[in-house]
């Protein structure tokens, strides 16, 4: 591809921490705390909740985002279009399908099967939008375009027209209400980082943001496995009962609680001594229970590779609220570390 003619996205070092007020970092942390809370709220109320997270598929994403040189941040949001795009379709054909069979004078072949078997045949179309999408969302000078992901489906042997890649854009916009602009975990796990560098944590955070790049896209490639061993874990069964798994859906959508626990998992990777004070600064930002920090973290961890963390030695505070019920624990209603930063 073209890549030698476009600007590479910014490397790990380009990262900078500690350059923003401390009075934007703690609005930024306000409005992701009130929309995290308002998101998994949502995903609670929601009845027979699903998701759309096939691992060949958010590889597919990451990979092409890579050739592109793409943002780290527009491959998740990427992802994030995708899915619920995906979801949003497949529930639509569902309630096609439910009035059309249902109905006995309907006689003319089933609609929904043919929107099915479309979706199906233009998924790639879909999938290479949704990148297009997001890198508008990012910086100008970085967006995709209609050249360059018209060449990219010829080289697979999809001759798609010009017109029809931009009906597949608007297709996209139209189905997602133009809501695309989606939060993704990556911008909690930098927030998150930015506190901590204010609090005086012992681990740099431009140390800690490598790390947790890499423990955030091994979450999203091995999503269902990650939260399956943590739904075992909050119910302490091997086995979860349907009734539980439903209750356990929203934790899903608690992108902070996934922020902290790729943040806890970095910081054991790069410093176990300092992994404690870690996890102690996280639940007094976030106002989350330490054990479900250190529960995910070991998760991660174990994911990932195959380590243990303190969390299985004896167990930290708020592990038995953990253990107890479903959803997670609610947060603190106003936490403040050291420094008097406040969530």
């Amino acid at each position: 591809m073209d890549s030698a003619a476009r600007p590479r996205s910014a490397s790990l070092g380009d990262v900078q921490f500690g350059a923003v007020a401390t009075e934007t970092i703690e609005d930024a942390l306000l409005h992701l705390a009130r929309r995290n809370e308002q998101a998994v709220r949502e995903a609670a109320g929601q009845q027979g909740h699903f998701r759309f997270r096939e691992p060949r598929f958010v590889e597919f994403v990451f990979l092409l985002s890579e050739q592109w040189c793409l943002e780290k941040s527009v491959c998740y949001q990427a992802v994030e279009i995708l899915e619920r795009f995906m979801v949003k379709q497949a529930e639509d054909i569902c309630v096609q399908a439910s009035v059309q069979l249902g109905d006995s004078k309907w006689t003319e072949a089933p609609d929904w099967r043919v929107r099915k078997e479309r979706l199906c045949s233009k998924f790639v179309l879909r999938l290479v939008s949704c990148v297009q999408l997001a890198s508008k969302l990012s910086l100008h000078y970085k967006v995709i375009s209609s050249v360059t992901a018209l060449h990219f489906l010829q080289g697979l042997g999809l001759p798609y027209t010009r017109e029809e890649l931009l009906d597949s854009e608007l297709d996209i916009l139209k189905s997602l209400d133009f809501q695309i602009n989606l939060p993704t975990p990556l911008e909690y796990v930098e927030v998150l980082l930015e506190v901590l560098g204010y609090n005086g944590c012992v681990v740099p955070a431009t140390q800690l943001h490598a790390t947790c790049l890499t423990l955030l896209d091994l979450v999203y490639l091995l999503h269902e496995p990650v939260y399956k061993s943590l739904l075992r874990a909050a119910v302490g069964n091997t086995t979860p009962s349907q009734l539980q798994g439903e209750k356990f859906s929203s934790v899903e959508e608690d992108f902070m609680l996934l922020a902290a626990g790729v943040i806890a998992a970095s910081a054991f990777i790069q410093n176990h001594e300092c992994w404690s004070q870690v996890l102690g600064h996280l639940q007094n930002i976030t106002g989350i229970a330490s054990g479900s920090i250190a529960e995910f973290s070991y998760v991660v961890l174990t994911h990932g590779v195959g380590a243990s963390t303190p969390g299985q030695q004896p167990v930290p505070p708020g592990q038995e609220a953990w253990e107890r019920g479903l959803p997670l624990p609610s947060r603190q209603a106003e936490a403040t570390d050291a420094s008097g930063l406040p969530l």
